[in-house]
């Protein structure tokens, strides 16, 4: 049977050398290609049996950690191997903790990457030689409120991400190609989901889930 790879990155040059990447470890492989938090629900929504996830953190509609939270939180039976140009430990074990089945660094060689697809694909958990151990001396780094993010639906998590860009009930609403009283509902519920009271507390709350401003500067994006 064909395995079915989703690659999850805004950047064109990038998702060629994963794709590449793919073709080698798993050379009958589907690979399908996205650039933002929306493309890939969409995808995972069309290929319900896809087999790995390729996930960059810091595509669009998503916020550090949270694009990975949520897929989790939907998709706990779908593998993701977190790609990301942010070599800090921090990042990886944090990547980790909310559920990745690896992660890649962008400096990794082809045939790292390759070994990494393979391994994942076989069930094990891939990480760059020789951090394992050291991860493993660091304080684990789950947090109630990613319990709470993973439990939102994936419409559910597009309004928070609109709120959290600053958008009015209207323009998610014409965005999303709903009612108004549609939105307020949704917004009604992620409050509810997140345990706060209006649209300031929840920006802050999903704030959490961003990379450390210093990693992001190692980000690639």
């Amino acid at each position: 049977m064909t395995q079915t790879i989703i690659v999850a990155d805004d950047h064109p040059l990038f998702r060629a050398a994963l794709k590449q990447a793919v073709s080698q470890a798993v050379p009958d492989a589907e690979t399908v290609e996205v650039d933002s938090i929306k493309a890939l629900q969409a995808s995972v929504d069309s290929h319900p049996d896809a087999d790995l996830v390729l996930l960059d953190l810091n595509m669009p509609g998503a916020h550090g950690f949270s694009g990975l939270v949520f897929m989790r939180g939907q998709y706990p039976g779908l593998p993701v191997v977190v790609v990301s140009g942010s070599e800090e430990l921090q990042v990886m074990r944090r990547s980790i903790d909310y559920g990745a089945s690896g992660f890649i660094p962008k400096s990794a060689p082809l045939p790292a990457i390759t070994d990494a697809i393979r391994a994942v694909l076989e069930g094990d958990v891939w990480l760059p030689e020789g951090v394992a151990d050291k991860l493993e001396q660091m304080q684990a780094d789950t947090t109630d409120f990613s319990e709470k993010l993973a439990s939102l639906t994936p419409q559910q998590f597009r309004v928070l991400g609109m709120l959290a860009e600053g958008l009015l009930n209207k323009q998610i609403a014409y965005d999303l190609d709903v009612s108004e009283a549609t939105i307020k509902a949704h917004i009604t519920a992620v409050f509810r989901k997140l345990g706060v009271r209006n649209r300031t507390q929840a920006v802050i709350a999903i704030q959490q889930m961003e990379i450390d401003p210093s990693d992001q500067s190692l980000s690639g994006n």
